[in-house]
């Protein structure tokens, strides 16, 4: 069983993880693999050097053919301008979910990750999901640290800061410092606590439901946690997740929580809390430490999320693709 940690003890080195066999290498639908280790995106040598540019959320593209480029930003252009504008006096929820590391398992997960939460929330026409190719298509913007962030700044733009809300749900690779973002051999980045909270708190996005699917994703919860902030993460700050396998359509996270609990007309507590069961029964079965998927849920919250939640479909929906454990 593959966890979805990228650091390993040392916080300086980052390994790369297990390549991807390619069925159908050289097409276009199918995503690069990690060949090649992670750069260092420290600043030389010292411990604490390395954790304050970690902090910085450094990210950096290398060998990306400038037409590729081109067209990645011509995809995020077009999702941008497609999202609706938001009602006045409606409560609109904004989707993103992003995928941030090029293993197909994220983009699969990813997709229908922005599906069931726009469903969920009412968040038709204003959904938008970056992920890369998937193994059979490859038609979105590519999650990244960029992409991310100017899609919060332009969402902020297009919200009504007093109603409406931000829903994020977030799948990678994790660390102890942070999200790992990862693309094959060209695309790299470490999108830490401290620099999401300071991006959210620019743009004054204060209503907001994060859902962070990653190892060691319990990090976030400190730094983003606020009256006004629900944050679910995939595991405690010194613990992993799992699932994360390249062939998979799921992790267990995003398997438990976004494919079968929140399909469901139930709360978001309530579906956290069968997350939590699902996934504890997994990794019991396989012998696993515990994940202990973290929620904080703050005093506002409820001032908003009961209206979101008033829209939840009355009718489930199925879960689709392979489990990420045999039933």
């Amino acid at each position: 069983m593959i966890t979805r940690a990228l650091f390993g003890l040392s916080l300086l080195a980052l390994a790369s993880v297990p390549a991807l066999s390619q069925d159908r290498a050289g097409t276009r639908t199918q995503p690069p693999e990690h060949t090649e280790p992670f750069p260092n995106l420290a600043i030389g040598e010292d411990r604490d050097e390395a954790l304050k540019s970690f902090e910085l959320a450094p990210h950096m593209q290398r060998g990306i053919p400038a037409k590729e480029m081109l067209e990645q930003n011509r995809r995020l252009s077009a999702a941008l301008d497609g999202l609706a504008p938001q009602r006045p006096g409606t409560i609109d929820a904004y989707v993103i979910a992003v995928a941030l590391d090029s293993d197909p398992v994220f983009a699969r997960e990813a997709r229908e990750a922005g599906r069931v939460l726009s469903r969920r929330y009412g968040g038709e026409g204003r959904t938008l999901t970056l992920a890369g190719a998937d193994g059979t298509r490859d038609d979105l913007a590519r999650g990244s640290i960029r992409s991310l962030i100017l899609s919060l700044a332009h969402i902020a733009e297009m919200m009504d800061p007093a109603e409406d809300v931000l829903v994020l749900y977030s799948t990678s690779h994790g660390a102890k410092v942070g999200l790992v973002n990862h693309y094959g051999d060209q695309g790299y980045g470490i999108f830490s606590p401290n620099r999401f909270k300071a991006v959210l708190d620019e743009l004054g996005i204060e209503r907001r439901l994060l859902i962070i699917s990653a190892c060691y994703s319990g990090v976030f919860v400190p730094e983003l946690a606020s009256p006004d902030t629900a944050i679910l993460t995939a595991a405690a700050a010194q613990r992993t997740s799992f699932g994360c396998e390249a062939e998979n359509d799921w992790t267990f996270y995003g398997d438990a929580l976004i494919n079968r609990a929140l399909r469901k007309p139930q709360s978001l507590s309530e579906a956290a809390r069968e997350a939590t069961r699902q996934i504890a029964l997994w990794e019991a079965e396989g012998r696993l430490t515990a994940s202990l998927p973290q929620v904080s849920v703050g005093a506002n919250v409820g001032a908003w999320l009961g209206d979101l939640e008033n829209r939840i479909p009355s009718v489930a929906t199925a879960p689709v693709g392979r489990p990420a454990v045999g039933d």
